[in-house]
């Protein structure tokens, strides 16, 4: 099993390109996906750039609504005619909105409709097979990231209202008896997926890959402090002291440094061109 990070915020190659967007390619014996399309095509040229082929792609997965882990998908869809998509069916249809920098929307204005026969829409959980897992969270044991409180989303009246990330998706697969668990953007909390997922399935998890949704605090807005972050730190020491770690996105630079610090080599930090093998 290999992953291949194809957009992310952070550069780590000359030639290959960033922006504010997550999307990662998994290959497996048995299936190749691709877990979110980031903002736009870049994806698509880092693939091409890596000597990556996103046809034979068999599944997208869709971790939330956002427009910086869908953006890309209108492209995807243009030189994939195959791929089933793994989505929320509380993305379609939906408006999300960030008041970070200025309120504006943060979604992506797109017709499911020409693709349904494409779709899995989930609900709950669904087991593609005996590898792939989708789960909705259902922990509410531990905080929400604090930056959640800039993210808002249209209601059923068309009302504006403080996002409660019903849209977001857990991704799990079962390699050898352990698990991967992608992330997406872990708006419902890095802990409470993981609780999910050691609620739902038996193995181990033994690698979690994506972003954490844990900002620095600047320009006199304040997220989660030191102590905050020293928790979760110490919770995964404790709880999860097998589990590897692979970051980036928006887990930004001050507290993935406070985390590296406690998690030591259990925590890595990706960027656009990352590769590594499980």
């Amino acid at each position: 099993m290999k992953a291949v990070v194809l957009s992310d915020n952070r550069k780590g190659f000359p030639d290959i390109e960033t922006e504010h967007g997550l999307s990662i390619y998994l290959e497996t014996e048995r299936h190749r996906i691709l877990l979110d399309t980031g903002g736009s095509d870049l994806f698509l040229q880092n693939a091409s750039k890596l000597n990556i082929d996103l046809a034979p792609v068999d599944y997208v997965f869709i971790s939330h609504g956002h427009n910086d882990h869908m953006g890309g998908l209108p492209h995807f869809l243009k030189i994939n005619t195959r791929a089933k998509i793994i989505v929320s069916p509380n993305v379609m249809h939906c408006s999300f909105y960030s008041k970070r920098n200025g309120f504006h929307t943060i979604g992506l204005d797109f017709d499911f409709s020409p693709y349904q026969h494409r779709l899995i829409p989930i609900e709950k959980e669904y087991r593609i097979d005996d590898e792939i897992s989708i789960f909705v969270n259902i922990s509410t044991r531990f905080k929400q990231p604090m930056a959640n409180q800039t993210l808002f989303c249209e209601g059923k009246n068309h009302e504006i209202i403080p996002d409660d990330f019903s849209h977001e998706l857990i991704f799990t697969l079962t390699n050898n008896e352990r698990l991967f668990v992608f992330t997406g953007c872990a708006h419902k909390g890095l802990l409470n997926i993981l609780e999910t997922v050691k609620e739902k399935l038996e193995f181990p998890i033994q690698w979690v890959m994506g972003g954490f949704h844990l900002l620095d605090s600047k320009n006199g807005v304040d997220y989660e402090t030191e102590e905050n972050i020293a928790e979760i730190a110490n919770y995964l020491n404790v709880h999860y002291p097998s589990s590897m770690f692979i970051t980036g996105h928006c887990t930004r630079d001050r507290v993935f440094g406070q985390l590296k610090n406690m998690l030591e080599d259990r925590l890595t930090q990706f960027f656009s061109g990352y590769t590594v093998q499980f």
